[in-house]
């Protein structure tokens, strides 16, 4: 007997096994939000060099490769001779920029205070969103061409991970449900983000209307999409190790004062610390967005997506993720402890779109 569940046209969805008992971990990270946009820009440290390159809201493994690309142009641009460059943080941004500068031909050192799997954005939802949170709206025509040159490079360095063992990058499909017309647009507290594209490249998700018989859910409208994945626990390992195989080194470290840059050994840095900067660079124009996922167990599967109600759900491959994504009071707050309620709120909403599923 088959588990499928199949609409009249033949488009079939394994069922999720939607338990809040499947949990298997909760996540709570910080987006680097700032309302100008992201740092990328240099500054003189007493002799050091330094370049900046955090604050991408929710783009940041998106826009990772991209931005990197833009903070070591930078660096080249500088009349210094610089061999060996720093590199400060060890999520997405500090990964590629560190990756880069060595196939730039430069020695390069990674301090961190952790490293994958213990970063925060190990939390992140893992999906292509080049232009979630970058900046807010009133900024976006400073960043048109910058945004088309980073995600365009990003995306393109993306098509080139696709096909590799453990499947760090993948395509995916997603249905989005709804019981009223998709043009309306919920209030929340929160600013007018800004809103890209790419008029000569299409790398957005392109949304199509299915009619009833093209899927089995029991909603009046319903959109479909695709988009690529990051299977962030295996993508992670790759980035690590293909700095380290490049002859990479790590320096566990912690740094809680600007100063304290100023004796490390290189004399060019790239600073990569995600919301860390806040406190490090005392940057009050970085703005906390909480976000949350949770981890059910996999399911090799279930291959499609669902956003429905208040709940963001995605296939990844080190766990089925799901996250309440319309929950008030996420923009400028700090609190990135997990709250089991959120997850288990999210988890009953997609449970519910699965009872309503049409056998």
């Amino acid at each position: 007997m088959s588990n499928r569940v199949t609409g009249r046209a033949g488009v079939s969805c394994v069922p999720v096994d939607a338990r809040v008992d499947r949990i298997t971990e909760i996540y709570a990270c910080l987006r680097p939000f700032r309302l100008s946009g992201p740092r990328i820009e240099t500054q003189r440290l007493g002799n050091k060099l330094l370049v900046h390159n955090y604050g991408h809201g929710g783009s940041g493994w998106s826009l990772s490769w991209g931005a990197s690309k833009l903070a070591l142009q930078l660096l080249q641009k500088t009349a210094e001779t610089i061999s060996h460059v720093a590199v400060i943080g060890c999520g997405p941004m500090g990964l590629t920029s560190a990756i880069l500068a060595q196939r730039a031909g430069l020695s390069v050192a990674l301090y961190a205070k952790e490293i994958p799997p213990q970063v925060s954005s190990m939390g992140a939802t893992g999906h292509w969103s080049p232009d979630s949170q970058f900046c807010a709206a009133q900024y976006a025509s400073q960043w048109g061409s910058r945004w088309i040159e980073m995600a365009d490079f990003s995306y393109g360095m993306y098509q080139g991970l696709l096909g590799l063992p453990g499947d760090p990058v993948e395509w995916y499909h997603g249905y989005k449900l709804s019981n009223s017309p998709f043009d309306s647009t919920p209030s929340r507290e929160e600013p007018d983000f800004a809103k890209f594209n790419n008029s000569n490249r299409r790398y957005q998700p392109i949304q199509v209307d299915l009619s009833p018989d093209e899927h089995p859910f029991s909603y009046p409208y319903v959109r479909r999409w695709q988009n690529l994945l990051f299977n962030i626990n295996s993508y992670a390992r790759l980035l690590l190790s293909d700095f380290l195989t490049a002859g990479g080194k790590i320096h566990i470290r912690n740094f809680e004062r600007v100063d304290e840059l100023l004796s490390l050994p290189e004399k060019a840095i790239i600073n990569a610390t995600g919301y860390g900067a806040r406190a490090l660079f005392n940057d009050t124009d970085m703005v906390a967005i909480r976000g949350q996922t949770a981890r059910l167990i996999q399911q090799p599967d279930v291959k499609y997506a669902i956003r429905a109600e208040d709940f963001l759900f995605l296939p990844r491959r080190d766990g089925l993720v799901v996250q309440y994504i319309d929950r008030a009071g996420s923009y400028n707050n700090s609190d990135d402890r997990p709250d089991f309620l959120e997850a288990s709120e999210a988890v009953g909403q997609l449970a519910a779109v699965m009872e309503g599923l049409r056998r």
